[in-house]
């Protein structure tokens, strides 16, 4: 789909928001969750828009939710504090809220895909793990990745933190230490399955031929801007 180079935008109506890609992250002005790559931006204001958040459709559906219909809202309804069903991670700004079951998604969540292919192989969205996150430790409720196998889980919530870690490790000049001791925490996908496989004492089978770029391609599709590009960019933050 061709994007348009500018934009009106009810929310910023002084100024003309323009397209353009960036590689330094950024916090979105309309749902204030963090981006990277493709964003609209007032040059006269510093405002930003995800992508996601700038052209976002009135309503939309979701598979994991198939009877409700979710609607586009500049902030939250009502005086409650809401949480994101996708990530557990408060509704600051622009949500997708459906008022006949309460559920609530940043417009970055819902839009992530079903499917992530690493290069290799794919990696699945579930709505809840049967297995435990390699991260937290934890099963149960919260959106996650997935490997076929379904022996690498990844919460999408758990790889939000570790990427504002690392941003934060990396831009706000903390320790060196601290930046490789956040860049080794989560392990690569192809060593975690084929420990898997010889821990019980079979080969490793096909599934595990999946190169370590898991977490990178699950970055990429939260901030926004699924592409090989920021896939890459964000590679160096967190997954080595």
């Amino acid at each position: 789909m061709k994007l348009d180079k500018e934009i009106f935008h009810p929310c910023h109506p002084k100024h003309k928001l323009k397209l353009e890609y960036t590689e330094i992250p950024f916090s979105c002005d309309g749902c204030k969750e963090a981006g990277i790559g493709l964003k609209y931006k007032c040059e006269e204001c510093e405002f930003d828009l995800h992508k996601a958040c700038a052209l976002a459709p009135p309503t939309i559906t979701n598979p994991f939710y198939n009877k409700c219909d979710f609607g586009f809202y500049y902030k939250t309804p009502g005086s409650a504090m809401r949480i994101c069903d996708a990530c557990r991670k408060d509704v600051l700004g622009f949500v997708y809220h459906c008022p006949s079951c309460g559920f609530d998604l940043h417009p970055c969540c819902a839009n992530l895909p079903q499917i992530l292919d690493d290069g290799d192989r794919n990696l699945y969205l579930c709505i809840k793990l049967s297995s435990l996150c390699l991260q937290c430790g934890v099963k149960g409720l919260g959106w996650s990745y997935r490997s076929e196998c379904k022996n690498y889980n990844l919460h999408v919530a758990c790889v939000k933190e570790l990427m504002v870690e690392s941003w934060q490790a990396m831009y706000l000049n903390v320790d060196k230490n601290k930046v490789r001791e956040i860049q080794t925490r989560i392990p690569t996908l192809k060593g975690t399955l084929e420990n898997h496989h010889r821990m019980r004492g079979g080969k490793v089978n096909k599934c595990c031929q999946i190169a370590g770029s898991a977490v990178r391609v699950i970055v990429s599709a939260i901030l926004g801007d699924p592409t090989a590009i920021i896939a890459a960019v964000v590679g160096g933050f967190i997954s080595k």
